[in-house]
């Protein structure tokens, strides 16, 4: 179907829809994120996003080929979202630190939407721009480019690994999820000494921490890796 995808300026609308809106792929993207939000991935379909824009469905495709390249769409709309919400101080660990977490966060703001394009390589802008500005971090911190590559990799697969984890967490049913929480405090906090000693001897510390999620633990975990792996770089060059 990609033949059906016309150029930005044959794309626009020269009347509103019945909504009152002229279409656009802004427009259309937004329309997506929120619909996969309210209703998971059954809700991608053109014929629902034609209903909630109130266009003919057929005018989807003049902005993409199919409901995948939406997909794609949508998940560097995210990532756009992180990076136009993140600003760098020029140290390396605060700024990798800030846009992971900021990254993590952006994907639980949208928990059914981050299942779908956590493991996504959209190509499109925002992810370049993602990818140069970490490998910027990086190389400006003085991580030679195999170690830079190799820290971008780890960084971006943790983040996004904790992000459909978590993600993978708040989608759940209200009920479900409750009880899941219920187990801690309701199981391994009641398990006795003499059969789980560990467990028995850390289970408050266990029970509060299992309500967070891990990932500012791991993250923190990373970068005191990254910076031991950089110091001894500095080690080796002054040697």
């Amino acid at each position: 179907m990609s033949e059906r995808v016309v150029s930005e300026e044959g794309r626009r609308r020269r009347r509103p829809t019945k909504h009152g809106t002229v279409l656009s792929e802004e427009l259309i993207v937004g329309t997506a994120l929120r619909l996969i939000h309210e209703h998971g991935a059954a809700a991608l379909t053109v014929r629902r996003l034609g209903s909630a824009l109130g266009a003919d469905p057929s005018a989807f495709y003049r902005y993409f080929r199919d409901t995948d390249d939406l997909l794609l769409a949508v998940a560097d709309e995210l990532i756009g979202r992180t990076l136009r919400g993140w600003r760098p101080t020029g140290e390396w660990r605060a700024d990798l630190r800030a846009l992971g977490l900021r990254m993590h966060a952006d994907y639980q703001a949208h928990p059914q939407a981050a299942l779908l394009i956590c493991a996504r390589v959209t190509g499109r802008a925002n992810e370049t721009r993602s990818v140069e500005t970490i490998l910027g971090i990086l190389r400006g911190a003085g991580f030679p480019d195999a170690e830079a590559v190799r820290i971008y990799h780890v960084f971006v697969d943790q983040t996004l690994s904790f992000a459909a984890l978590d993600a993978a967490t708040l989608a759940l049913p209200a009920e479900v999820r409750e009880a899941e929480e219920r187990a801690w405090p309701g199981t391994y906090a009641r398990l006795p000494a003499d059969s789980h000693p560990h467990v028995a001897a850390t289970a408050a510390v266990l029970v509060a921490e299992m309500r967070h999620s891990a990932y500012p633990a791991a993250l923190e975990m990373m970068l005191a890796a990254a910076a031991a792996r950089l110091c001894r770089v500095h080690a080796e060059e002054d040697g």
